[in-house]
C-alpha cells in the first residue's frame, strides 16, 4: 500500500495535476505509520518514496541508455541507485517518526509529522548538491494555494499540504475537538489563500519589450555529432533572423554544439546582422578558459551568453552554478573516471559558475539567468531579484524523450515566475519553450519538437515579494520548531508513563 500511494502521487504533478492527492497519498503514509514500530515505520517510509521517485524518474533511464547510448545496466543502476537514496530519506523519516513523535494526538498530526515531513523534503532540495524534483509544493500552481508562494515559496505550499494531510489522519482518527480543529486547518488555508492572488507585490518598471524565442528542435542523436554541426549552425541562423527586429532574442541551452572560442567568426556576424535590426541576443552556449600560453582549454562551462553592446561593451556570461552530478561532474574518484573512458562512457567535467552572478543587461532587460534544473533551486537567486526585472531560464529537456520530465520541469518554471511575481523567458531545444507570466500563467507556448519562433512581449517589473526578502528560513525555522515541539512532548509523555 505505501509503494502504490508513493506511486500514485505521481499524478498530483504535471502533467496530469490531480492536485488532491498531493494531500492524500501523504495522508495514507501517515496513517500506515499509525501504530508502527520505528523499524516497520522506515520499511514504509522507504517503500512510499521508493514508488514516487521510481514512477516519478524514470525518464533518466531513457537519458541515458537512450539518448547518450550509456549501456542499459548502467542506465538502471543509475536509476535504481537514485531512487534508492531517495527512498532512504522517508526510511529516517518513518524510524523519527515512529522512535521520537508523539504516539497519537493533534500535536502529532498537526504539528510534529507535517513538520518533519516538510524538513525532509527542504533537506534532500540542498544536501550534497540537491535533488528538489516532486516537491509538493509544484502540485499547486494552478489552484488558490498558488497566490502563498510569493510569501512562503515552494516550501510553505508544501507546509500547508502536508498540515492538510495531517488533517485527513486526524479526521479519522481524532476525537471531537481535535477533528474540529483538523477541519479548520483542512480548509483556512485556501480561505486565506483564494483573495492574495489580487495583490501585486511587484510593479512594472519600464515599457513592454518584444522577445523571440528560438526553438531548433534539433534531435539529441543528430546535434553532437560533428557531421552535423554545420547543419545545426544553420538552422539557427535562419531562425533567428526570422525573429530579427524583437528587442531580445533567445536560444536555448548549448544551442550551438561547438564551444564559443571556437565559433567566433559565426557569432560576430550574427550579432551585428541582429543589432542591425535592433534585436539583442541572449544564448546558451559552451565555452572553454585557455591558459596563459593560449595551448590549451583548463576549464570548460555551460554558460549563457549576452550579446547587446548598446546595454555594455563587454560580453556578459552566466556561468551554471548547479551542475548535474554524473552528466555536468564527476565526483567519483580518478580510478572510476579511468574506468569510465575505456568503457567509451560520454562524459565531460564542467566547471561551477559563482553563485551571485549580476543579471544579463539585454534589449532593455535585466534577466536573472539560470540553466536547465537549475530553476529548481528557487532560493539560490533571490540575490538578482534586487536588480534583475526578469528571468531566463535556457534548457534542453529533450535528453528525457516525451515523458513527463519536461512538463514537470516547466511546473517547477512556473513556479519560479510565481515566487518572484516577475516574467519568465523559457528556451528549450525542443520544447516547453514558452513565456511564462508573473502569475504562472502561461503567456505564449511554442509547440513542441518542431523548429518555431515564439514572439510575445514582458514588462519588466521591479519589487520583492516576502519570500524574495526571507527565502525559505521563516518556513523551515517554523518546521524545525515543531520537530522539537513533537520531540519534547514525547519525552515528557514517556517520562511520566508508568
Amino acid at each position: 500500500m505505501a509503494l502504490g500511494a508513493g506511486g500514485l502521487l505521481n499524478l498530483a504533478f504535471a502533467p496530469y495535476q490531480f492536485w488532491p492527492l498531493a494531500i492524500v497519498c501523504p495522508a495514507i503514509l501517515m496513517l500506515l505509520w499509525e501504530g508502527a514500530r520505528p523499524r516497520e515505520a522506515a520499511v514504509l517510509g522507504f517503500w512510499f518514496n521508493f514508488g514516487t521517485f521510481l514512477l516519478g524518474t524514470w525518464w533518466i533511464y531513457t537519458g541515458v541508455h537512450t539518448m547518450a547510448a550509456v549501456p542499459a545496466w548502467i542506465a538502471l543502476f543509475l536509476l535504481f541507485g537514485l531512487t534508492t537514496i531517495m527512498a532512504a530519506y522517508h526510511a529516517g523519516l518513518g524510524y523519527v517518526v515512529a522512535r521520537w513523535l508523539p504516539a497519537s494526538g493533534a500535536l502529532r498530526w498537526l504539528v510534529a509529522l507535517p513538520a518533519a515531513w516538510l524538513f525532509v523534503e527542504w533537506w534532500r532540495g540542498w544536501f550534497l548538491s540537491g535533488f528538489m524534483w516532486l516537491s509538493l509544493g509544484y502540485t499547486q500552481t494552478d489552484t488558490w494555494l498558488a497566490h502563498l508562494a510569493p510569501i512562503l515559496g515552494v516550501y510553505g505550499i508544501s507546509a500547508v499540504l502536508l498540515l492538510g494531510s495531517g488533517a485527513l489522519v486526524a479526521l479519522i482518527r481524532g476525537n471531537t475537538r481535535t477533528r474540529v480543529i483538523a477541519g479548520v486547518v483542512l480548509v483556512l488555508p485556501w480561505i486565506v489563500a483564494a483573495p492574495l492572488g489580487r495583490i501585486e507585490w511587484t510593479q512594472p518598471s519600464g515599457k513592454p519589450v518584444g522577445v523571440a524565442i528560438v526553438q531548433g528542435a534539433i534531435p539529441q542523436d543528430e546535434k553532437w555529432a560533428k557531421e552535423n554541426e554545420a547543419n545545426v549552425l544553420g538552422i539557427y541562423r535562419r531562425l533567428t533572423e526570422q525573429a530579427f527586429g524583437t528587442s531580445v532574442i533567445v536560444l536555448p541551452e548549448a544551442a550551438l554544439p561547438p564551444i564559443a572560442n571556437e565559433i567566433m567568426d559565426y557569432l560576430v556576424p550574427l550579432y551585428r546582422d541582429a543589432e542591425a535590426k535592433g534585436s539583442a541576443l541572449v544564448l546558451g552556449i559552451l565555452r572553454g578558459k585557455i591558459n596563459k600560453e593560449g595551448t590549451a582549454y583548463t576549464d570548460y562551462y555551460n554558460s549563457v551568453l549576452a550579446l547587446d553592446l548598446k546595454a555594455t561593451d563587454e560580453l556578459q556570461w552566466y556561468d551554471k552554478h548547479h551542475l548535474v552530478p554524473f552528466t555536468e561532474f564527476f565526483p567519483v574518484p580518478k580510478f572510476v573516471r579511468s574506468l569510465m573512458l575505456v568503457m567509451n562512457l560520454p562524459y565531460s567535467d564542467f566547471t561551477r559558475g559563482a553563485l551571485v552572478q549580476p543579471p544579463l543587461r539585454a534589449g532593455g532587460l535585466n534577466m536573472s539567468a539560470s540553466i536547465c534544473y537549475e530553476d529548481g533551486y528557487g532560493s539560490a537567486y533571490l540575490e538578482q531579484l534586487k536588480s534583475a526585472d526578469t528571468l531566463v531560464n535556457v534548457t534542453n529537456d529533450a535528453w528525457f524523450g516525451h515523458g513527463s520530465a519536461r512538463y514537470l520541469h516547466f511546473q517547477i518554471a512556473r513556479m519560479r515566475a510565481i515566487e518572484a511575481q516577475r516574467y519568465m523567458l523559457r528556451a528549450g531545444n525542443d520544447g516547453i519553450s514558452a513565456v511564462i507570466g508573473p502569475k504562472g500563467e502561461v503567456v505564449a507556448e511554442a509547440p513542441g519538437f518542431q523548429e518555431y519562433v515564439l514572439r510575445s512581449e514582458v514588462t519588466p517589473r521591479m519589487g520583492l515579494p516576502p519570500y524574495a526578502r526571507v527565502g525559505n528560513w521563516l518556513v523551515i525555522t517554523l518546521a524545525s520548531a515543531g520537530v522539537v515541539l513533537g520531540f519534547v512532548a514525547a519525552y515528557r509523555r514517556r517520562k511520566v508513563a508508568p
